[in-house]
């Protein structure tokens, strides 16, 4: 059973297609990756599945645990068990990181260990809980930040977008560790660009978006030993994605 279903969906953007025909099927319980050059529309994909409004789906549907989300509005997805991770999470004054921390776990009577438990994991002070979310934050203290705010929620689905972005090492190694950990047994769509993450995280099958669609697919290990190697010109000679730049110009010849 597919916990997320991408059927033929195409996005627009004020009015610009930004996403083509996209078709992704992520089985429960494993965790995929998607790659794909700086502009490819790799977050914007995150932005669709989440069903921010701006992101308007022109074709094709989302289904989340067979259920149809394609009209559904965000909190309902995220009822559902969806959780993100942002590349860069918004500044919001006067908001505390603690107050959502303590918000997702609730006020159970283990409520105040398990928040010691989480920043005691991420390497997190008791003093950073009493920030401004998000506000003045390194680019290390944003991703503990974002994680510890996804370990909260124990989301059934978790998409992470650019986890190794702007990170040094050992903050990585620290937050790759913890998310493959976190992600045993669960589900989740790790998007990366170089592939940092993956030194860490054991991803069961990766994807390549590129010309406003996924191009091709397959091992994890192989797609990036590729890219590593050639760049993402070696995507272009996808026989997949050649066959639709060729329906495509056919279909503008009409």
């Amino acid at each position: 059973m597919n916990i997320l279903k991408l059927e033929n969906l195409s996005v627009e953007v004020a009015g610009k297609r930004i996403l083509e025909d996209v078709n992704l099927e992520i089985p429960k319980g494993e965790v995929h990756v998607l790659f794909g050059p700086n502009g490819s529309g790799k977050t914007s994909l995150i932005m669709a599945i989440l069903g921010f409004s701006s992101y308007r789906i022109v074709s094709g549907k989302i289904w989340f645990n067979e259920i149809d989300i394609t009209r559904m509005p965000i909190n309902e997805r995220v009822k559902l068990g969806i959780g993100v991770a942002f590349q860069t999470p918004p500044v919001i004054r006067g908001v505390k990181l603690g107050d959502i921390i303590r918000i997702f776990i609730g006020n159970g009577t283990n409520a105040g260990q398990r928040q010691r438990e989480l920043t005691k994991t991420l390497n997190i002070p008791s003093e950073f809980l009493s920030r401004d979310l998000n506000l003045g934050f390194s680019g290390g203290e944003l991703k503990r930040s974002e994680i510890l705010q996804v370990l909260a929620q124990k989301p059934g689905f978790i998409m992470l977008d650019e986890p190794d972005s702007g990170v040094d090492v050992e903050n990585l190694e620290l937050v790759g560790k913890i998310l493959d950990n976190f992600l045993k047994g669960r589900s989740g769509l790790l998007i990366t660009h170089l592939g940092y993450i993956l030194r860490y995280v054991d991803a069961d099958k990766a994807h390549v978006l590129l010309d406003k669609t996924i191009g091709c697919s397959g091992k994890t290990t192989e797609i990036l030993s590729h890219i590593l190697k050639e760049g993402y010109k070696w995507c272009e000679k996808c026989p997949t994605l050649r066959k639709r730049r060729y329906e495509r110009r056919i279909s503008q010849q009409l």
